[in-house]
């Protein structure tokens, strides 16, 4: 059986509408689902959303409904961004949901078996939006001295009976992990970042509220709620069958929690400790993604530029905004959008060079040879440089796509692509048709060849435009490495087939104006 590869997003808080931040990780950790099930790994891929805490049960009051109404409509339109952008998850979960419910009370009750949970009255600093716990020290002070988290957000002194988790006795076993374990968090920033806190001492965390009663309830422990991160974290184990452990938990330890960089003190320092308490695997990795800008500003409700992904993925279609997400945005570090970048790219990458070049030999075939896929040259040395340069552009993308190096793999991607434009032009088919109709059939196979080899590559990327695209091909089976032998995608071609005369895969995109700033 292939190796297990369990990857997970963050689960979405749904007080509010998906954002573009929400889209472009989803998108992400699609494309990786993509590209290891299409190596041969056995893939669970999970998404959902976060349901519980103070910001869902304030926000569910302000909007005179119930905190699972609230649930029920904001996850829904969760739920409907994963498919429009053609997220291909396992599971979509929700902490609302019976089983995750049983998993979060298990995990806690593990945890209480270890002595590592105790009772008594929190005093300190808590900001709802983050649902997340302050010290003085981590705080800076805003406009009129109101006091801000380190995110930015407003804080409140909070004093309940809470229970406590002792997260100070995992001080020294969390920096023995990390130093035995170098790629448990990445990128490196974020590992530093990790390192420092961690060394600058671990108080005990308080994981219940008694304020309001929107959560999972704690076992023997009434009018206490679990801490909304406790129950969120454990939704990665809800997915994996625990506390069942039957076939699902093969896929446990996760590969990869794919997660914002704002959240990563969450999945690197209080979920491995909740997991070496209740004496369970720890996750390999966890990859803190950066921010995407709008137009280099960080997206807010009170500036108004939130963008609705739907709107971007309507204007310029799923491909291409996936294909901007992950070509533009350097994997780890921050990242600026426009709806002008979003279209210039698509086109320049997208329309203008691969569709461009499958459109014109396409259309050649089926116009010149009646749709009959013509053999790849040998003969030639031309022929033999171009199937090489994309071979090797190919190898580049799946060697930097499995390092996590996305933007940089869909520049060695590009570079197959401009190979076979400059081969195109150079070989001159069309001139061919006259002067030498055999090494025309040599030229337009070596092409359909590359084509085939590159379509097959960019797949997890723009799924369902490659799909098309195969299809035109005459690919049936796509779940090959773009390694593999070039002549298995010939033979595997059905008898008889012939190419239609094609339709552009990748139409052409106007250009927006750019917004003015006034």
């Amino acid at each position: 059986m292939a190796e297990p590869y369990y990857l997970t997003t963050a689960i979405h808080y749904p007080n509010g509408r998906p954002h573009i931040g929400h889209a472009y990780e989803m998108i992400a950790a699609d494309a990786m689902a993509r590209f290891h099930r299409q190596a041969g790994r056995d893939v669970r891929f999970q998404t959902g959303t976060d349901e519980h805490g103070l910001k869902m049960a304030q926000t569910a009051r302000d909007r005179g409904m119930t905190a699972r109404e609230l649930a029920d409509e904001m996850s829904g339109h969760f739920h409907k961004m994963a498919d429009r952008l053609n997220i291909s998850y396992d599971r979509f979960i929700r902490t609302v949901e019976a089983d995750h419910y049983r998993a979060s009370q298990s995990i806690w009750e593990a945890m209480a078996a270890a002595g590592d949970l105790y009772l008594d009255r929190y005093e300190g600093w808590y900001s709802v939006r983050d649902e997340a716990f302050y010290e003085e020290k981590e705080l800076t002070e805003g406009e009129g001295g109101q006091k801000l988290s380190p995110q930015g957000t407003p804080v409140q002194w909070t004093a309940e009976e809470t229970w406590f988790f002792r997260l100070s006795k995992y001080q020294q076993p969390l920096l023995d992990f990390y130093a035995a374990n170098p790629g448990f968090i990445r990128p490196e920033s974020r590992r530093n970042e990790v390192l420092r806190f961690v060394e600058g001492g671990l108080t005990d965390l308080s994981v219940s509220r008694t304020s309001f009663d929107w959560g999972v309830p704690v076992p023997g422990s009434p009018g206490h709620v679990m801490y909304v991160w406790v129950d969120a974290l454990t939704n990665y184990l809800t997915g994996a069958g625990y506390p069942d452990q039957g076939d699902l938990w093969r896929f446990w330890p996760a590969a990869c929690h794919v997660i914002g960089k704002d959240i990563v003190r969450f999945h690197a320092v209080y979920w491995p400790a909740f997991l070496m308490s209740a004496n369970l695997p720890l996750p390999r990795e966890v990859f803190g993604h950066g921010f995407v800008l709008n137009k280099g500003e960080k997206m807010s409700k009170s500036v108004g530029n939130v963008v609705d992904p739907m709107a971007l993925a309507d204007a310029f279609g799923v491909d291409a905004l996936r294909y901007f997400l992950l070509r533009d945005i350097s994997w780890g570090q921050d990242g600026s959008y426009s709806p002008r970048a979003i279209a210039t790219r698509a086109n320049a990458d997208l329309s203008n060079s691969f569709g461009n070049l499958a459109q014109r030999t396409l259309s050649f075939i089926a116009k010149n040879l009646e749709g009959a896929l013509p053999d790849a040259g040998r003969a030639d040395p031309a022929d033999e440089a171009l199937l090489s340069a994309v071979a090797e552009a190919n190898a580049e993308f799946l060697r930097l796509f499995a390092e996590q190096s996305l933007s940089q793999a869909l520049e060695a991607w590009m570079r197959g692509v401009f190979a076979c434009n400059q081969y195109i032009d150079v070989q001159a088919p069309w001139a061919l048709r006259k002067t030498g109709p055999d090494r025309m059939h040599a030229v337009l196979g070596t092409l359909v060849r590359a084509i085939r080899l590159l379509a097959i590559t960019i797949l997890p990327i723009v799924p369902a435009s490659a799909e098309k695209l195969l299809d035109l091909l005459g690919v049936v089976d796509r779940s090959h490495s773009a390694l593999a032998d070039g002549d298995w995608y010939a033979n595997q071609v059905e008898q008889g087939f012939r190419i239609a005369t094609p339709t552009p895969i990748f139409p052409r995109l106007d250009i927006p104006e750019e917004e003015s700033d006034a």
